[in-house]
């Protein structure tokens, strides 16, 4: 950068060559030195012109004027985007600082790729060419100036950085993990000029490049969410301790959600107490989706508003209130998480699907198509299974380390083994065989992530494996008890393993966590009424999906004709029964000569109870209903 003496309201300053701040002479800059500075932790930006000079020498006019414009259409409208404010602005190069790491670099990343798009017809002697550093760390507040070490060190990592690329240290690097959508590379401990210590530093590396121009930068193919602070509304001051720790719950249990990116605290936190619209927030954060909230305590009352808005729009896509009595305080703190995070990331990961849907599959991600094969994983019209597992074939060939590709896929086979292998031995049904295959490659590439747990649980369970498929149904659901998908497989498995009592609570908030479930959650839900001896609950729930075209529901049709049978409903339970014959044979892919007898035994051998009673109570009601049981 270019150094001199400039005189600004009314005072002399020097900008020295071997350092990156100004300081102030004469009485003032005594008087100022001698006051109390405030300090700070902050990300600092520094850019700076390659070959400043010679561009001015060569043509100064043009060179300033393209300056002049660059500045406006390129770098101040990032800024803003990101939540940048800029500390310094000189001829060739500036100091920015920003809220958040993540923002820092995805808007330097962003000027990068702009400013390279914007000169694309520009003869490459005269294009404006940047070297960017970022640095995390401490600095001197002085009026709108920053001074000190954490300046310093961006500005040098800028002097170090190959032209075109972005340099930043390595406590900026730490914070990135999971975050951007940008590949760095190593550079090495650097040492930097008037900077006593190395410095490790990493650069972007060549070619990496956001999205599309104009856009902020994506932190991830999956949705993120920022949970601001939530707004102490009681009127004593000191209650912010508990709207604090609300924030923080629903922070960390909406990070048990694989499928979201939550933003970190800290940053988050950053936007306390200033009245920054939504959308820049959004921006800032590089997040989708933004939670914000109030609390008020009033004696021995407890009042929450929480609400979900999509960032891009600022549109409003939840609200809820909580209104209780505040008895059991931390209790009723851990209730309200749960259910503001089930339906807060019920509806993000809805919404998401939705966008991913309509972008052209030329140019989605894995995670994308992913998204859109799960999309149909619950839809049976005809072609719709097929779509979803071409879908996710094509993530797995984008990606084959994408372990939900393979989670999707082996669901699919799932499926497909229940639709084409009525009647076949299932230790020769190859789709069934498939769909372990597929959970257990999931597992070995990502075995910290519950939906994989689930998937594999259920695989298992498939299999009549019951210790196995317990076991990670275990692990999924403590891994991520928020997730009314994962809640309802484990209370299944709990009843086919002889806990039904255990397993209808957790059905029941499965449904409570997922207002708007599939309609399969009642399916389970039904089987679990049934083995406790509620045979009337479990009729009605059956009836609602089995009346209208019962021969589409082989397995359901079996347990609503038992439990008509053991409520005595003599022609009802014979009309189920002639259905269920119905239905499965229209599926059988056995021995063509068998009859109401193999269906039978084919039913209750795949319902996968693991106690010989349980078993016993099921046939007890197909015999009932006139079925050879």
């Amino acid at each position: 950068m270019a150094y001199g003496s400039r005189a600004i309201d009314g005072r002399l300053w020097h900008h020295h060559p071997d350092e990156v701040h100004w300081t102030c002479t004469g009485r003032q800059g005594a008087a100022m030195a001698e006051a109390g500075r405030e300090r700070r932790l902050t990300t600092i930006m520094a850019a700076d012109i390659v070959g400043y000079s010679r561009l001015v020498e060569a043509d100064e006019a043009g060179t300033l004027a393209m300056l002049r414009s660059l500045r406006q259409t390129v770098l101040e409208s990032l800024l803003a985007e990101h939540g940048g404010r800029v500390v310094k602005l000189m001829g060739d190069g500036l100091i920015a600082e920003f809220g958040s790491v993540v923002a820092a670099v995805a808007c330097a990343a962003a000027v990068q790729r702009r400013l390279a798009e914007s000169q694309s017809e520009v003869p490459p002697e005269r294009r404006i060419v940047l070297r960017i550093g970022i640095n995390l760390g401490d600095v001197v507040v002085e009026g709108d100036d920053l001074l000190g070490d954490g300046v310093n060190v961006a500005a040098r990592l800028e002097q170090a950085c190959p032209p075109g690329s972005v340099l930043i240290a390595g406590t900026v690097h730490d914070h990135l993990t999971g975050k951007v959508d940008l590949r760095f590379e190593d550079a090495g401990e650097l040492r930097l000029k008037n900077i006593a210590r190395p410095v490790r530093a990493y650069r972007m590396a060549p070619g990496d490049a956001p999205g599309p121009a104009g856009a902020s930068i994506p932190l991830s193919a999956k949705p993120a969410v920022a949970v601001l602070p939530f707004d102490n509304m009681s009127s004593d001051p000191e209650q912010v301790y508990f709207s604090d720790g609300i924030t923080e719950d629903v922070i960390t249990e909406l990070s048990r959600f694989r499928e979201l990116v939550v933003i970190a605290r800290n940053s988050s936190f950053s936007f306390r107490g200033r009245s920054t619209d939504v959308r820049e927030i959004g921006r800032a954060l590089g997040a989708g989706y933004v939670v914000e909230g109030s609390v008020r305590r009033a004696g021995n009352r407890l009042r929450i508003n929480v609400q979900l808005v999509e960032a891009g729009s600022g549109a409003h896509l939840w609200a809820e209130r909580y209104d209780r009595a505040a008895e059991d305080i931390f209790d009723i703190q851990e209730e309200i998480a749960r259910g503001i995070v089930a339906t807060v990331a019920q509806r993000v990961l809805e919404d998401s699907e939705v966008s991913a849907s309509r972008r052209p599959l030329n140019s989605v991600r894995a995670y994308d198509l992913f998204l859109q094969g799960r999309r149909l994983s619950d839809v049976f019209t005809p072609g719709a299974q097929d779509r979803a597992r071409a879908l996710f074939e094509q993530a797995r060939a984008i990606d084959p380390t994408f372990a939900r590709a393979y989670t999707g896929l082996a669901h699919n086979y799932l499926t497909r083994a229940t639709d084409e292998g009525v009647g076949i031995p299932r230790e020769q049904n190859r789709n069934l065989r498939e769909a372990l295959d597929l959970a257990r490659q999931a597992l070995a590439l990502d075995p910290n992530d519950p939906r994989i747990h689930y998937t594999v649980g259920r695989m298992h369970l498939a299999w009549r494996e019951f210790e196995r498929a317990g076991r990670h149904l275990d692990l999924a659901r403590d891994m991520n008890p928020n997730d009314p998908t994962i809640q309802v497989v484990w209370a299944y498995v709990q009843a086919c393993l002889g806990q039904p009592e255990l397993g209808l609570p957790a059905a029941e908030l499965a449904k409570r966590l997922n207002p708007r479930h599939p309609r399969w959650y009642d399916d389970y839900l039904a089987r679990i009424l049934f083995l406790l001896g509620h045979y009337e609950e479990a009729a009605g729930t059956l009836r609602q999906k089995t009346s209208a075209e019962p021969e589409d529901h082989p397995r359901d049709m079996g347990w609503r004709t038992a439990a008509c049978g053991h409520l005595g409903r003599n022609e009802e339970a014979r009309q189920c029964a002639d259905w269920f014959v119905q239905a499965v044979g229209k599926y059988w892919r056995g021995d063509p000569a068998a009859g109401p007898r193999e269906y039978v035994d084919w039913f209750v051998d795949a319902s996968c109870l693991k106690r010989p009673e349980d078993e016993e109570r099921l046939c007890a009601g197909l015999r009932a209903a006139g079925l050879p049981a």
